[in-house]
């Protein structure tokens, strides 16, 4: 429901966009699905999607060499003028060599001529660190689609011009990156001392981003069931977040925080309950949202129901939990994100652990059956009476949510989802390293051993090995990039960067130096450098981002004790 067919007779430019994962997880993603529609809205485009085969049709791909197609009108990828790839998470980067093999084009784009399709990266993966793909796509797009696509289209359906002036027209782009003009240079070491740029390109590529989020349509245009949401209509609240915790990229490459009028947003309600009767509210910070509760209860009054993807655990009340109830939710999730207070003060999380039990019992107390934690281990500097302090913290909360259990007559499940701290680009935490394996194992067995004995309690955690390759992927320069066909095909992860001459701890584990460049800096996002390292200090100072006025945290954008937002 709401896929768009155009005739492939007559001159639309014929764009293909690929999400690098399969049909169930690309079709919840709500930028991929705003691309598409914003595409086809357009008289002089086409757009049609493809996919990440599920494992079955790979293998009948591979066994009968047939080439990838698209959902829409079964072309192939050869067959479109453009190539999008939409990417979220880093290790979707694994499944490219997969989408090109299956496609018969080249990965690498010095090994494609003017003949193939030109491809673009974007995706929010695009603006944290663009390096590790520079070698494979042509053009990568910085910052939100609504802003860059008109002059992207402008340039590329230009038919004057050749290829090679092309690509010099769309360097000059607001928010577009052309790899082929940059050259990086390491040091013996390993680090990158200089970016050398052609004659003409700008020296960095300024992020994008949709100053009013009205003028957005972003939800979901296509309905299906076969999808992790499909059981919802999903709507975007609003972009970015104020809260400033250290470790969050997207607190930072979302900036300025960005939400929708309650009547632009209750609009789209009124189209979305017409598909499904349940909303689900999407955004970094969701209980953030001005108006939250009008919106809840105007769901609400269109007998609808809500999908909430975060609770604002400093200012929960007992009204947000009723609606949470009467939405029909049996489980909610909250973040402490650390166990001790030490530690959420070096993350800037700006919560105590009074106002997380009284969430809690807010949340007991108002019917919610299952809850469920979000914790992160790793931290630079973190000690066992930090790990000790989450499974105290997990006790307390268990007691409660027990209590409350007994006294409705039915036991709910306490869940622990625990992860390992990611150190990520245009963070203060960037110049961090991740927590060595052997370590981060010990803590999550001990974890395991303490949670295991907590009645109605379990945990879950997040591949320490896998974790170790996001990170790899998300620092690393065009030098990883060459390794990703090795990788997809399932090479181990050390002994290819030995193999290689690469150092994994390189990538990985090493704590960077105060005035190291990044390879990520080919992009200004905007964020002082400056500020990121002065909040570094003070997380070392165990010190929290004091507010620039109520509800707000200062946001770095302007690099001032007072917020621009």
């Amino acid at each position: 429901m709401g896929t768009v067919a155009h005739s492939w007779h007559g001159d639309r430019y014929r764009i293909a966009l690929v999400y690098p994962n399969t049909y169930h997880q690309g079709m919840s993603n709500l930028g991929f699905l705003t691309v598409y529609h914003l595409l086809n809205q357009r008289d002089d485009c086409l757009c049609e999607r493809f996919f990440l085969p599920d494992k079955n049709d790979s293998a009948k791909y591979e066994h009968s060499e047939s080439p990838l197609v698209s959902l829409e009108s079964g072309h192939r990828l050869t067959d479109f003028d453009f190539i999008a790839f939409s990417i979220s998470f880093e290790n979707d980067y694994l499944n490219l060599p997969t989408i090109f093999n299956l496609s018969q084009i080249p990965l690498f784009s010095a090994e494609r001529d003017d003949s193939w399709p030109l491809v673009l990266f974007g995706g929010v993966c695009a603006f944290i660190n663009p390096e590790p793909l520079a070698d494979i796509v042509d053009l990568i797009a910085v910052g939100e689609a609504e802003p860059i696509l008109p002059g992207l289209l402008n340039v590329l359906l230009d038919k004057s011009v050749d290829r090679e002036s092309r690509y010099k027209n769309l360097a000059q782009l607001p928010g577009i990156y052309v790899p082929r003009f940059y050259t990086p240079d390491y040091a013996e070491t390993g680090e990158m001392t200089h970016l050398n740029f052609e004659p003409g390109v700008p020296t960095q590529v300024v992020r994008q981003f949709l100053d009013v989020l009205d003028q957005s349509p972003s939800r979901s245009f296509i309905q299906t069931t076969d999808t992790e949401f499909g059981n919802m209509a999903l709507t975007e609240v609003s972009r970015g977040c104020s809260r400033g915790c250290r470790f969050c990229a997207a607190g930072f490459v979302y900036l300025p925080p960005r939400e929708r009028r309650l009547d632009n947003l209750l609009e789209q309600v009124d189209e979305g309950l017409c598909q499904r009767n349940r909303i689900g509210l999407v955004a970094a910070a969701v209980a953030d949202y001005s108006s939250i509760q009008e919106l809840q209860q105007g769901i609400l009054e269109r007998n609808g129901q809500i999908s909430m993807s975060s609770l604002r655990l400093d200012a929960l009340t007992v009204e947000e939990v009723k609606i949470l109830y009467q939405a029909g939710h049996k489980s909610v999730a909250i973040a402490p994100e650390a166990g001790s207070q030490r530690l959420r003060n070096f993350i800037n999380k700006g919560i105590s652990e009074e106002q997380i039990l009284t969430s809690v019992q807010l949340l007991a107390d108002g019917g919610i059956k299952n809850l469920k934690l979000y914790f992160i281990i790793g931290f630079p500097g973190e000690q066992q009476s930090d790990i000790d302090a989450i499974i105290n913290l997990t006790e307390t909360i268990s007691a409660l949510w027990r209590e409350a259990g007994r006294k409705r007559g039915q036991l709910g499940n306490l869940t622990l989802s625990v992860n390992p701290f990611i150190p990520k680009p245009f963070t203060p935490f960037q110049w961090a390293g991740m927590e060595p394996e052997k370590s981060l194992k010990k803590k999550i067995r001990i974890l395991q051993s303490a949670i295991s004995q907590i009645p109605n309690t379990r945990m879950n955690n997040e591949s320490i090995r896998f974790a170790t390759l996001q990170t790899f992927l998300s620092r690393g320069d065009r030098r990883v990039g060459q390794l990703l066909p090795q990788l997809a095909a399932g090479a181990n992860l050390k002994q290819l960067c030995k193999k290689s001459e690469l150092s994994l701890d390189f990538y990985v584990t090493r704590e960077r130096g105060m005035e190291e460049l990044f390879p990520w800096e080919i992009i200004d996002q905007r964020v002082g450098r400056d500020y990121l390292w002065q909040e570094y200090q003070r997380a070392q100072e165990e010190k929290s981002t004091p507010p620039c006025f109520p509800g707000c945290r200062r946001c770095g954008v302007c690099n001032e004790d007072v917020c621009c937002c």
